[in-house]
């Protein structure tokens, strides 16, 4: 499997970004923007997070609106890179494109940018047919971390198009537990039954149902520390 690459832990020549800390290879702390870069011009990270909230927010629910998901391709990188495009190109200039610095959170390492697109090219490939093999395409997926910025609620879209066209099913994620979803997904690099437990326990065959996928945004933004607005108000 792709994650065994990062098992062997090769040395890295660039900076590990680790939200508002980079580590250089030696192990030296590199002072980095409190904000990432952005289109608003704001250098207050808290500011930055609620208006990347409430802007990106409004996207994903266009996305439902205007039933746009028939023009993103099903399980490949080019259709997550085009939602990730869609819901953060207001703000980022990274948007949609795959990151050129290597990144971390916690203690655990993405996948380092020299492999990066290797490991899209052997995930675009994984078979999607079964329960199982998307949600082992999704670990894969979130053991990439693509982009800078905005992975997990780009990726959380994505799985749930694969669910529906494969399965005729999608996750409710409203009945997913944040704190047992994170922890399933940290423990899923070396042991992916846990979060394939967790997420078929919480499958719905209500596809297209709008209060199933608004919800699901709100929780899927709660994953990620962003709950100051609710989707169906925005």
């Amino acid at each position: 499997m792709l994650n065994a690459v990062f098992k062997t832990n090769p040395r890295m020549e660039c900076a590990i970004m680790t939200g508002t800390t980079a580590l250089a290879d030696d192990g030296r702390k590199l002072e980095v923007p409190m904000a990432l870069k952005n289109k608003l011009g704001i250098s207050d990270s808290a500011e930055l997070a609620r208006m990347e909230e409430k802007i990106s927010k409004v996207k994903a629910a266009e996305l439902y609106e205007k039933n746009m998901f028939d023009e993103i391709q099903v399980g490949k990188f080019s259709g997550l890179a085009k939602i990730h495009k869609f819901l953060f190109d207001e703000i980022y200039d990274f948007a949609g494109k795959i990151r050129t610095v290597n990144i971390a959170k916690g203690n655990f390492r993405f996948a380092p940018v020299m492999y990066l697109d290797a490991s899209l090219k052997y995930i675009d490939d994984m078979p999607q047919s079964t329960y199982d093999e998307i949600i082992e395409k999704y670990v894969e997926m979130n053991i990439a971390h693509p982009f800078r910025e905005g992975n997990g609620r780009s990726a959380r879209i994505w799985l749930d198009m694969i669910l529906k066209k494969e399965l005729k099913l999608v996750v409710d994620w409203s009945k997913v537990d944040k704190e047992d979803y994170l922890l399933a997904m940290e423990r899923s690099p070396i042991k992916d039954v846990e979060i394939k437990v967790l997420l078929k326990k919480s499958l719905t065959d209500k596809i297209n149902d709008r209060e199933v996928y608004m919800k699901g945004i709100d929780a899927s933004y709660y994953y990620e520390g962003y709950n100051t607005f609710k989707t169906e108000d925005l």
